[in-house]
């Protein structure tokens, strides 16, 4: 991001000082105006930062309450018995499988401070059974594939931004996100079974069956290790697979219902569930402010350079020469920075989708608005997780795995198109 930032603003301080240079007094000065559009970004980062206080207070508030209710064990249950079956050479009761199945359900649930956590404990515990120290083994491999790419259930941070920059249907996103996830899921599971003969690992005397290393760690919770009969977790999946072409065809008469109905749904749920939902609700609305407000440095730095580059005529630029071609694809040449540089930087890619949705000539309701906030929702800082993840257990050589992840990223974002463009239809 370090690259990225300093690219962004060289090319506007470039772009602006070849105006400059070639100004010949009529209007406002090239050099002049990019130093108004920096002060000018930077004053209203603030304020959209500020203005996604509320909305964040709400949604992870709400969170709160699901989690506490045992939301996450019951998503855990419900995936077991078909993590058993993706990843054979991690024995059903040891460790890593709890803590993998946790993660994912975390990520399912937008819980990204609970699932990193689990993601690292998942990866120590992977290291355990890795005959080959140093290099990552078929399960590593598969395991953040999925990560960088897990269905993702409720986009909280994205529908708190869209909320907070004005949109009259801020949840419309959750079925081309959830669609785009699916595809993407399923992609990189594909392809990390199909890179898998290009990478293969030297065979190597494997330890006896049975046979686990204690990990020295703090157990992990109890619903680790719990599951659900098979026909359960079948019929929740095909559930869910037949809610994907229905949220698509019918998201725009569904989505108005959503918000209201998660907020109706998720306090019921934990009433049921005897959770204190009052108290519970605002011990996450507190993580929601805090939030919020450690935001405002990230949102600073990326959005002064995005003006900087709107200002200096580089990003016009920029729109006019690549519109002819991923306009073609139904990618808007506005929408091609997000898609790029999201597997680079979260925060980075948070603070352009910011930029993009509440730039007037866009809006976060039309077509380049829905698009871009369901690649924020549907994709991950691919980069950022497997430096964190194998950076934990020193993993160096990483065989398929960073190929699988932009596959599956590819993907991600034709199925965002896809979805958009029927979405609004």
């Amino acid at each position: 991001m370090n690259f990225v930032f300093f690219f962004l603003v060289a090319v506007a301080f470039g772009t602006a000082a070849w105006h400059q240079l070639r100004w010949a007094g009529e209007g406002a000065a090239p050099m002049d105006a990019l130093s108004t559009a920096m002060v000018e970004s930077a004053a209203g980062s603030v304020e959209l930062a500020l203005g996604l206080v509320g909305v964040m207070t709400l949604f992870l508030g709400l969170m709160k309450v699901a989690e506490a209710g045992g939301l996450l064990v019951i998503i855990a249950r419900l995936i077991r018995p078909l993590m058993v079956r993706l990843f054979p050479s991690v024995p059903a009761d040891h460790p890593a499988m709890g803590a993998m199945i946790l993660n994912l359900s975390a990520n399912a649930l937008g819980l990204g401070n609970a699932a990193t956590p689990f993601g690292i404990r998942a990866m120590q515990e992977l290291e355990r059974l890795n005959t080959r120290p140093g290099t990552a083994t078929d399960a590593m491999v598969l395991f953040l594939a999925i990560n960088t790419s897990s269905v993702t259930l409720l986009p909280t941070g994205v529908i708190a931004l869209r909320a907070a920059a004005g949109s009259a249907d801020p949840a419309g996103i959750l079925p081309t996100t959830l669609f785009a996830t699916f595809c993407a899921t399923a992609a990189a599971i594909i392809a990390a079974f199909a890179y898998r003969r290009f990478f293969p690992l030297e065979p190597v005397a494997t330890p006896a069956p049975g046979v686990v290393e204690p990990s020295g760690e703090k157990a992990l919770p109890a619903e680790a290790g719990q599951t659900y009969p098979l026909w359960i977790s079948m019929l929740a999946l095909g559930t869910l697979l037949a809610l994907i072409p229905l949220s698509v065809l019918y998201g725009r008469v569904i989505a108005p219902w959503i918000l209201p109905g998660l907020m109706l749904g998720f306090l019921t749920f934990g009433l049921l569930r005897r959770v204190r939902i009052y108290e519970v609700f605002v011990e996450g609305a507190k993580e929601g402010f805090q939030v919020a407000i450690r935001i405002i440095p990230y949102l600073v730095a990326i959005l002064v350079a995005v003006g900087m580059l709107r200002a200096s005529g580089a990003l016009v630029a920029a729109v006019s020469a690549l519109a002819p071609w991923t306009g073609a694809i139904g990618l808007p040449a506005e929408a091609l920075p997000m898609a790029l540089l999201r597997p680079l930087s979260g925060s980075g890619a948070y603070g352009v989708l910011a930029s993009i949705i509440n730039d007037p000539a866009i809006g976060p309701d039309s077509y380049t608005g829905y698009l871009v906030s369901t690649l924020q929702g549907s994709t991950e800082t691919t980069f950022y997780v497997l430096a964190v993840y194998f950076g934990a257990v020193q993993i160096r050589r990483i065989r398929h795995t960073l190929l699988a992840a932009l596959t599956a990223d590819v993907v991600a974002v034709f199925a965002a198109v896809f979805a958009c463009t029927y979405f609004l239809l």
